[in-house]
């Protein structure tokens, strides 16, 4: 399967291709899209199966489950459609575990990490539990209410407070996310391996990223991925929760394009 996706700059440029988080879309990269196009990279950023929208109407997935085994498949796809051989790689949140999973699969592809607010093991049987539970509430409630309770551990009070267009567009990729997708994507999430073993394989130059306030993986998670990938480079945002893309974009695209010029993978 083929994603809708957005393909910017030189197309004979390095690649950069970033994978977002649930429940989210291909527009929370819009900043590091245009900060990166401007250097001279070639930035691609899909919709995930099942999520986003586009002029047709839903991006719809007909499955119950997706496997992040099925995410990597369709990204090593899309970039066989693209015709890129080799690509920087870089996830957020279940993003950054398709990305461990992708790497683990197809090593020959990447050429660099980029590993955000991420976390490598396994769930406790009840974080498990809750997602499991939680695909069966959207799929009969939809995405609203489950929206607006996960927003204010999404981003940290601080960006609540000053942004309020960050805040507002977190909230409608949230809230128009298709429950269906999101569902399938929880289930399939709970059901990942555990990736941490795989870490001290990782032979490509790797940025780890986190917020310093972000709840769901906070910046211990960061600094077990950072022990465990082999000369990786690790920075810590300050003042950001869970989206430090979008909530302190300055300072992430700084980290981002000094790590891809000092890790030899300049435009």
């Amino acid at each position: 399967m083929t994603s809708i996706h957005d393909d910017a700059g030189p197309k004979d440029a390095t690649t950069v291709l970033l994978v977002h988080g649930h429940p989210f879309d291909r527009s929370m990269w819009r900043p590091q899209v245009e900060h990166l196009t401007e250097l001279g990279y070639r930035v691609v950023v899909p919709d995930l199966r099942g999520y986003g929208t586009h002029k047709n109407g839903t991006h719809k997935t007909e499955a119950t489950k997706t496997g992040l085994d099925v995410f990597a498949n369709d990204l090593v796809e899309l970039a066989d459609h693209l015709g890129i051989e080799s690509f920087v790689l870089g996830g957020l949140s279940m993003g950054g575990q398709i990305v461990m999973q992708t790497v683990a699969r197809h090593p020959d592809r990447v050429s660099a990490l980029l590993l955000a607010d991420t976390f490598a093991g396994l769930d406790t049987p009840e974080v498990k539990q809750g997602r499991i539970d939680t695909a069966a509430r959207i799929t009969r409630e939809g995405m609203e209410r489950y929206a607006e309770e996960l927003l204010p551990k999404m981003i940290s009070p601080t960006t609540r407070a000053t942004r309020p267009d960050v805040e507002e567009h977190v909230r409608r990729m949230m809230r128009d996310a298709p429950a269906e997708g999101a569902a399938a994507a929880l289930r399939g999430r709970a059901e990942r391996p555990d990736y941490t073993p795989g870490l001290e394989n990782i032979d490509v130059p790797t940025l780890v990223v986190v917020g310093s306030d972000d709840e769901f993986t906070p910046v211990h998670d960061a600094e077990r991925i950072h022990r465990e990938v082999p000369g990786s480079t690790l920075v810590v945002i300050d003042g950001a929760g869970h989206l430090p893309n979008l909530e302190r974009e300055t300072e992430f695209n700084e980290a981002l394009s000094t790590f891809l010029t000092t890790s030899g993978a300049k435009p």
